[in-house]
Parts: C-alpha cells; structure tokens; sequence
C-alpha cells in the first residue's frame, strides 16, 4: 500500500516496475473481464448518459486496497447485488454498507514515510491502518425505495472479538475492515454487512474538491487548533460555500460541549448538503473524473458495477426518503470508567435495527407510535423571536396530550420551514406532532437535541401560523 502525506506530490506509479510482458498480460486479463461492459455500453449511454459516463470508471478504475484473507471475505456476504448484462447498473436486492472514515497518523502505521520523522509535526498519512474516526451504517434498499444512513460515534463501548471491551473505532486497528464489520454487527444485534468503504481523511478532502465544494451553513463560529497535528480550524458562523479543506475543518471539530456526538449531527448536516447538490445525473456524470482523484485514498470491496447500482439508486431516490439515524446511548459519567464513552442503549438498539434494518430480536418490540404523554419534545427556535412566541406553540401540544415539551438551546441556521426531527428514529411519531401542529415538514435523522425523542426547530411558518390564529381569535 502505498502512503503518502498530506500537501506532498502523488507517489510515483507502482506499475513502473513491472515488465513489459507481465503488463502486457495485466492488460489483456483486465480487457477480457470487462469486455462485456464495452458491448454494453453504446445500448446503455443510449438509453441514460449518466449511465454511460459512470460506464468508463469501470474500465479504469480498481479502488481495493487491501488484501483480505479468505476468512476475512467470508464476513461480508457476497452475494451479487447488482443485475448482470444490460441491467448492471440496477440494484437488485437491499444491501447494507459499513462506510468508514480514517484518520491516520504516523504512529499508526508499521513503516511510516521516512519523510514525517524529521516534522516537528504529526501529518495526516495516507493509509488505512489507523483508527475509524467516522462509522456509518448505510442501507441502500430498492425495495423501500429508501436510503438510510446509521451514525456509529467512534467512542462507543463494545466487545472487540479477541480483544476485549474498548471503543469501537479500535477495531480496525487490530483486524481492519473485516474485524470492524464483525464489531459492528454484534452490537447491531447481528446485522448482515454486504460491503465495505474506507476513505482516508486526505480523500475526503479531494472528494468535496472535486464535486466542486459544498453549500452548507455553519452553526456557530468555530476556532480550535492542535499544532501537534497541524490542525487549524477557523471558520464562521453563516451559510457558505466551502471548499475541501473548510469542509474538513468542519467535519473534524468535536471541541464543544457535545463532542463526538455534536461532530456526528454536523457529519449528517454536510452528508445531506452533499447529496442535494450532488446526487443528479449532471454531477454523477462526473464520477469517472472524481473517482480519479480520490482513489488513492479509498479502498472498498465494492465491484465497480456494484458501485455504479448504488451511485444510480442513490440519483433516483426521492430526498425525504434519505434517513439519518444515530446509535441510541447515553454519554459515560466522570468516574464511570477509565475512559470517557458512549454507552449503547440495547433496547433502543434493538428496536431501531427491527424498523429501519429488519433485524428482529428477542428485545424488539411491535413497533407502534408512542403515546404523546410520555413522548420527549424539544423546541428550538430559529427565527430569533422572543420565547413568548413560542407560548402558543407549547400550548397547542400541551392540548394534544404532549407533557414533556421543553424549550432547548436554539437552531443556528434560519429555517423557513419548520422542521420536525425523529431524534431517536421514529418518524411515526414526528409524522403525528406535525399533524398536531398542521405545519412543518417531518425529517429523520439525529440533528435534534439528543435529550429528545422529537425535536422541533421552529421556522418562520410557525410566525405565519402564529399570525393566522390570533387573527382568528380577535372578536
């Protein structure tokens, strides 16, 4: 594997080596594999461009890494996912994928480039065999027509097989992708994982680069730096356009009084931003382009046609059927352990795999919408009204039987619409408060107070409400 450093010039071609004949042989091996995509090609790009465009990366592109043993293989199922002949862009059954985000340093690895001893600093490498800093379960199901993404904080405390109880993001440390997606699965109640992604921190980066940045509005100034690692976050509160390493910058700051858990709901802000403006036939005609400049920093099991069904489902699938879900848990008290982490709820486990993964258990439940009296819900406001408007608001859901309704800290970012967030992944529940309160748009995913069951990030239609009923109330 290749290791390069961050702000250094690409590594020079490994391919260089090898003779003229062995590449020769390379080369037929790759074309006779592939050759039923160049037959296919004319009768797809008729039919779709984008297809056709996403067609060229296959011919060009290997994006596995590592080596895995048989033993390892045979943790992730691998069974097609994709349809063969003309159909290979088409998802065929629901597939889930452990997504991992890395972020290595020098210690981490065994030979690190001798270019790093002599920094006075500890530079992001590029390779795999650190830590996952950032885990994502993400279900792609055609069958649903649905994609649902499950954020997996780095600190949660979990049994490593051999290796006793630590947080999960050490996992692959120890025994890479497939150690990780065992990890993962016992503590999802035994969850199938058909593939996996790694992407180093570097790539991320060039990813949002090469997509052309992302639009994306900051909560809240943000200064923190770590010489130790030449990591200078500077960024300020609004909404804008943010090139990679502002991006970056976002996507690593945990200095708050959430921490990891705070780092999570901003990830599921920029993941959602990212595939608003990204996931359209004009841009996904570009993968063969992206995928070029960020390959070196990625090495997944995927098949490239396999990539190319997830990418064409992902373009086709309607925005609110995009789910951001968190692993339920609780943070560690001071003295609780050695260590600070976050604790998994195994019930509330149990019961969000038996919704969104179809993972039944013994500690499932019938899954049935809450009764509003014991239901948590948070108000944020995000108009900078006075809290006396919001008076009105309490008390209409105070009337519906809601008695746990709180007003919490406020939503940074302006919202027009209200927006109603399943905290904990019901969005029955959500779909019932916005019924009660008749405005509002229901959104799945844990970018709520994490005290809450449901939150409610107030916008400015909740002023027009406002406006309307006193109207109506005036003799």
């Amino acid at each position: 594997m290749s290791v390069t450093i961050q702000r250094t010039s690409a590594e020079e071609n490994p391919s260089a080596n090898v003779s003229k004949a062995s590449r020769k042989k390379i080369q037929s091996s790759k074309s006779g594999r592939w050759l039923w995509f160049w037959v296919g090609m004319s009768g797809i790009a008729m039919v779709s461009a984008t297809a056709g465009a996403l067609l060229a990366v296959s011919l060009t592109s290997n994006l596995q890494q590592a080596q895995l043993s048989p033993q390892e293989e045979a943790v992730f199922d691998g069974d097609r996912i994709s349809g063969s002949g003309l159909r290979f862009s088409q998802l065929t059954r629901p597939v889930n994928i452990l997504l991992m985000g890395m972020s290595v340093l020098p210690p981490d690895v065994q030979n690190p480039p001798a270019e790093t001893k002599n920094l006075s600093y500890q530079p992001q490498v590029n390779s795999f065999d650190g830590l996952s800093d950032v885990m994502l379960l993400i279900k792609f199901d055609p069958e649903t027509k649905k994609i649902i993404m499950l954020s997996i904080p780095r600190d949660t405390r979990t049994e490593i097989e051999g290796h006793g109880i630590k947080k999960i993001n050490f996992a692959n440390v120890e025994g890479g992708p497939a150690l990780t997606a065992k990890t993962v699965s016992n503590l999802l109640n035994g969850v199938a994982i058909d593939r996996y992604i790694r992407i180093n921190v570097l790539g991320v980066a060039k990813l949002i680069d090469a997509l052309g940045g992302v639009t994306v509005y900051v909560p809240k100034d943000m200064k923190y730096q770590d010489e130790s690692q030449h990591l200078y976050i500077n960024l300020k509160a609004g909404k804008q356009h943010l090139n990679g390493d502002q991006a970056l910058q976002l996507l690593r700051f945990r200095h708050d009084a959430l921490g990891d858990i705070g780092r999570i709901q901003r990830q599921q802000m920029v993941l959602r931003a990212l595939m608003d403006q990204s996931l359209n036939p004009a841009t996904v005609t570009q993968l063969p382009k992206v995928l070029d400049v960020v390959k070196e920093n990625i090495d997944t099991n995927l098949a490239v046609e396999e990539l190319l069904a997830l990418v064409g489902f992902g373009v086709r699938t309607n925005r609110s059927n995009m789910q951001m879900l968190m692993v339920p848990g609780r943070f560690s008290e001071k003295g609780e352990f050695d260590a600070s982490y976050w604790l998994p709820n195994k019930d509330g486990i149990a019961k969000l795999m038996a919704k969104h993964y179809g993972v039944e258990s013994t500690q499932a439940q019938e899954q049935q919408t809450v009764e509003p009296g014991s239901l948590r819900v948070a108000i944020q406001d995000s108009t900078g009204s006075d809290r006396t408007n919001l008076r009105p608001l309490i008390r209409s859901l105070e009337k519906a039987g809601y008695r746990n309704v709180f007003v919490a800290k406020a939503w940074g970012e302006p919202l027009d619409v209200t927006h109603i967030v399943a905290q904990q992944g019901d969005g029955n529940s959500a779909e019932v408060v916005r019924q009660t309160l008749g405005f509002g748009e229901v959104r799945v995913e844990s970018t709520g107070n994490i005290g809450s069951d449901v939150s409610i990030q107030v916008g400015k239609d909740w002023l027009q409400q406002k406006a309307l009923l006193e109207k109506s109330t005036q003799p």
